[in-house]
Parts: structure tokens; C-alpha cells; sequence
């Protein structure tokens, strides 16, 4: 017992450690949901924190919370928020519905924080009580989607938007580099047209172009909130003015555009924002897959495969052949971009739960949708500045499957028409011989025809 103190709740009295500032109520959870080990990450904790600083000072500004009170308070919610206590914020993700004991949790370390400001002891509910003064006019129903939205928009402006344009950059750097490799181009997986290589490389800027505008529209959504609207919505015990006041100092705290939204049982029912994101983030996922598996194709090799492209090394590919090299930057950002589709599928499922007045699986999506936020954003970075950054040209390669591309023929239609560009083209393929050595010997063009018409360079 020396290395615990008795904490008590409303359904009678729990060992806490002594060392913990939250209490009884975050000791059950924690008890009762020994699931995986995995606790909401540091953003979203730093979120509740601006929850709880902002509530204080609406409730104070309104006269409702006595202003001694409210400046411990927001003194110990400051500290929650630049990350001081994410130590004791102990609640498993996968926890209970709406997201109680994590509410809890952040109501009971502010008190105790704020009791001990104010010259008492941790877990003193007589100086500082976490549901009547650090709750105050708050339910876990607004003020959890709150923090999903908070910290979601936080994770996307400070980690993954600044993360995709650099990517956006090299992309744009490439294109540039590359435009005068001219190469063959290929359509289910079979010879097709001539393309520069850095048109290529322009339509995985542009996919990834489309998702920054969808990710800074998609954050129009994250602005909107209904804190304030307490249990259901209502905004029962709450000061009128208790909202746009909270509301107004989480836009002065976060520095992002945030306000009172119009619809506050739609907040209350359907965390829509976090789902819009989740699949902002699935479709980035998608170009991502589609764009690394492009560059594992285009580097395969360097003897038996297009090799076109070379990938910088930054690693030994294998444990029992020597000298191999594997593109293991771009299988990382495969598998990335699959447990961010896989986190779609969680947060649709989760959000498909909403029923009557809120969304009881609110927890879980705010897990998924930072989640994929965060490896999202890592990924993008690592992909940038160790593979993309130093990709280079194989313009032997480029040069060498260019003039053995039998859809060069594609050339011949307007001149010689289809069928006989066909049987050209087969020939090429059966004897070995270019498109130019038969078309000429064909007589169906001279040689000065034959090298205009089927110059890669005319075909761009």
C-alpha cells in the first residue's frame, strides 16, 4: 500500500498509484481495457489540452468558473498541451464507447495539476474536482470529436501537407530533368507510344497535386466545431456564450481558422470530417501504391529487367546474394500505403456506428485517422529525401527498349494504314528486324519517309 492511494468515484474506491495524477476513473478503464497496449498519440492528447485551456476561459470570461480555479486550470492544461504529462494520460485506444475514459483521463490530470498549483495534493477533487471545473459545461460527445478534429488538422498542416509538397517539388524536379529522355511508353504492360520520361513523372506530380488541394479542402470540414454542444448537442449547462468563446480561443491557441459550426447535432451524430479525411488519405494512399510500383518496374534489374531507371542504394537487399540491392525504399511506402487503406476501411466501418445523438466509436477512428496521418507523412518523407531526390536515368536503357518498341508502328496507320501496320509490326516481332528495315523493303516508303515518319521525337 505504500506505493498507492485510495482514489474514489462514484461507484466507491480504487488503488491508484501514488505517483499518477489521474484517479479513479482513468484507473478503471485501465483496468478494464487491457487491449493493445496502444494509447492515442501525443497530438491528440495535446488537442484535449487545448479543449480543456479553452473551456476554462470561456467559463471564466462567462463567470461561471471561479477565476482562481480557472487559471490553474488553464495553467495545467498549458502543460498538458506542450506535451509535459503525455506520460500520464494511460487509457488504451480501444477503450470505452465515445471516448469516456479518455475524457476522463484529461479532466483528472488537469485537476490534479491544477489542485497542486494551487497548494494541495494530486487527486484533491475539494481544490480542483475534474468533472465539475475541468468539465465544465463539457461532455465526452462534443469534446472528443473536438480533439479528433483539432488534432487532425494540426497533424495535417504541420506534418503531412508541409511532407507531400516537398514530394510535390521533387516530383516537379524530375519532370524537368527528364523531359528530354524520350522512352518507350507502355499500356497493360506491353509496348505502347514514345513518351518523355518526364511526362511520366508530370502525371505523378499531378495526382499528388489533386490531393494537397482535396487534403486544404478537406480541412474546411475539420474547421467546423461543436464544442459546446455538450451531451447531445443541446449545449444544457452551458453558458450561452460559452461556445463561440471556447471556440474563438482554440482560433487564437492553434493559429488554424476554426469555428462554430451551423450544424451542431450533425457534429454530435457524424464525425464527417475525420471520414472525409480518412479517405483524402485513401486516395493519396492509392496514387502513392500506383506511383512506387512504377519505379519498381521501371528500376528492375539491373541485368534481367527495363532497368531505365536507377534507384539511389541505401541498403544490402539480400542475406545470401552478394552485391544485391533491392528497392526497399519504395516497398515501404507500398506497405505504408496499405495500412492506410486498411485504417480507411476501420474508420468507414466505425463511422457507419453512429446512432441516435453521437457516434459511439469515435476513439477508434481519431486512432486511424492520426495513424495514417503520421506513417503517411514519415513515408513521404523517407521516400523523398532517399530515393526520389537521387533517382536517376538509365538513358542507355531508355534508348536501347525505345528502338525495340514494336508500337512505333502506331506511326505508320495514317500513311499505310492499319492492316499493313499490323503485318509490319508482326514481322518485327517474328524476325527480329526494325519496323524501318521492313517498311522500306516493303517499298511502301523511302528511307527518307521512313526515318521522318517513325522518328520517336515526331510521335511526342
Amino acid at each position: 500500500m505504500d506505493n498507492f492511494r485510495i482514489a474514489k468515484d462514484t461507484l466507491g474506491e480504487v488503488k491508484v498509484s501514488k505517483d499518477a495524477y489521474y484517479g479513479a476513473q482513468t484507473q478503471r478503464a485501465v483496468e478494464n481495457f487491457p487491449i493493445s497496449g496502444q494509447k492515442l498519440p501525443p497530438v491528440f492528447i495535446k488537442a484535449q489540452g487545448i479543449v480543456k485551456y479553452s473551456a476554462a476561459f470561456a467559463n471564466m470570461t462567462c463567470g461561471m468558473l471561479d477565476r482562481k480555479k480557472g487559471e490553474a486550470i488553464m495553467a495545467a492544461a498549458m502543460e498538458v498541451i506542450e506535451g509535459k504529462w503525455d506520460n500520464q494520460f494511460v487509457v488504451d485506444a480501444y477503450q470505452a464507447g465515445a471516448g469516456t475514459s479518455q475524457n476522463m483521463n484529461a479532466n483528472e490530470v488537469i485537476a490534479s495539476i491544477a489542485a497542486e498549483k494551487l497548494g494541495g495534493q494530486k487527486g484533491d477533487w475539494h481544490i480542483v474536482h475534474p468533472n465539475d471545473d475541468v468539465n465544465m459545461a463539457q461532455s465526452t460527445n462534443d469534446t472528443i470529436p473536438t480533439s479528433i478534429y483539432i488534432s487532425t488538422a494540426i497533424a495535417l498542416h504541420e506534418e503531412l501537407i508541409p511532407a507531400l509538397e516537398k514530394t510535390i517539388k521533387a516530383l516537379r524536379d524530375k519532370e524537368q530533368e527528364f523531359h528530354d529522355v524520350i522512352k518507350a511508353g507502355r499500356t497493360h504492360l506491353q509496348d505502347a507510344v514514345p513518351i518523355r520520361l518526364g511526362s511520366e513523372f508530370a502525371g505523378y506530380r499531378g495526382s499528388l497535386e489533386q490531393m494537397l488541394n482535396q487534403f486544404n479542402a478537406a480541412s474546411e470540414e475539420l474547421y467546423a466545431l461543436g464544442l459546446g454542444g455538450n451531451a447531445v448537442g443541446t449545449g444544457i449547462n452551458a453558458h450561452k456564450d460559452y461556445s463561440e468563446t471556447a471556440i474563438n480561443q482554440i482560433k487564437k491557441v492553434t493559429g488554424l481558422p476554426f469555428f462554430k459550426t451551423e450544424h451542431p447535432y450533425t457534429f454530435m451524430q457524424n464525425p464527417n470530417g475525420a471520414v472525409r479525411v480518412s479517405s483524402v488519405l485513401k486516395e493519396t494512399a492509392i496514387y502513392l501504391i500506383k506511383i512506387s510500383s512504377d519505379l519498381r518496374l521501371l528500376s528492375s534489374g539491373p541485368q534481367t529487367g527495363l532497368a531505365e531507371l536507377i534507384l539511389p542504394a541505401v541498403q544490402p537487399g539480400s542475406s545470401i546474394m552478394p552485391g544485391k540491392v533491392n528497392p526497399v525504399i519504395l516497398e515501404n511506402m507500398y506497405m505504408i500505403c496499405s495500412q492506410v487503406i486498411g485504417n480507411d476501411a476501420c474508420v468507414v466501418h466505425a463511422a457507419a456506428g453512429s446512432q441516435l445523438e453521437i457516434n459511439a466509436m469515435m476513439p477508434v477512428m481519431g486512432l486511424n485517422v492520426l495513424q495514417s496521418i503520421k506513417i503517411l507523412s514519415s513515408g513521404l518523407k523517407v521516400f523523398t529525401d532517399k530515393c526520389l531526390i537521387g533517382l536517376d536515368v538509365n538513358r542507355k536503357m531508355t534508348d536501347y527498349w525505345l528502338e525495340r518498341s514494336v508500337s512505333l508502328v502506331t506511326a505508320l496507320n495514317p500513311h499505310i494504314g492499319y492492316e499493313k501496320a499490323a503485318e509490319v509490326a508482326k514481322e518485327s516481332v517474328r524476325t527480329g528486324r526494325t519496323l524501318k528495315e521492313i517498311v522500306i523493303e516493303k517499298g511502301w516508303m523511302t528511307i527518307e519517309e521512313a526515318d521522318e515518319i517513325l522518328n520517336p521525337a515526331n510521335m511526342l
